[in-house]
């Protein structure tokens, strides 16, 4: 059994009726409900790439001599907890890095697999569908049944 979100960019009863009333109370809600019906289900990838530039811009100043301390990172006067610091900074960009790379993979898989689960539940209807229309004795079928 799939367990799907009450609230949901699709069309639904209950996002339809939270359009209408969000036009009711004060029309740019209803506007938004509606952009989210619209536009939600591309809200991951554009969080997705607004991440991807944020990161290349960061790196970019690292590239050009930035660096953490010149954002708040203050040197300690500790030269080994300093460089300690530095270490596990870099060590945690990189497991981020990582994560990153992870759910990406996970997100073509999954991607992948509902696409295959989508093409084996049409080629079934398919097949269906056929072995329906070579009974020719039955008649017309209608919604499944027999007319």
């Amino acid at each position: 059994m799939t367990s799907r979100a009450l609230i949901r960019p699709a069309w639904t009863p209950a996002t339809i009726a939270l359009m209408v009333g969000g036009f009711f109370v004060f029309w740019p809600l209803g506007l938004a409900v509606l952009a989210y019906i619209l536009w939600g289900d591309r809200l991951d990838a554009f969080k997705r790439d607004v991440n991807t530039s944020t990161d290349r811009f960061f790196g970019g100043l690292k590239r050009a001599g930035f660096d953490a301390s010149s954002f708040g990172g203050q040197r300690t006067g500790n030269v080994a907890f300093d460089d300690w610091r530095d270490a596990e900074l870099k060590r945690l960009d990189e497991e981020r890095r990582k994560l990153h790379e992870a759910s990406a993979e996970f997100e073509a898989y999954a991607r992948e697999l509902r696409r295959a689960k989508d093409q084996e539940e049409f080629d079934r209807f398919m097949r269906d569908r056929r072995s329906r229309g070579t009974r020719k004795d039955e008649g017309p079928v209608v919604d499944g049944h027999p007319a």
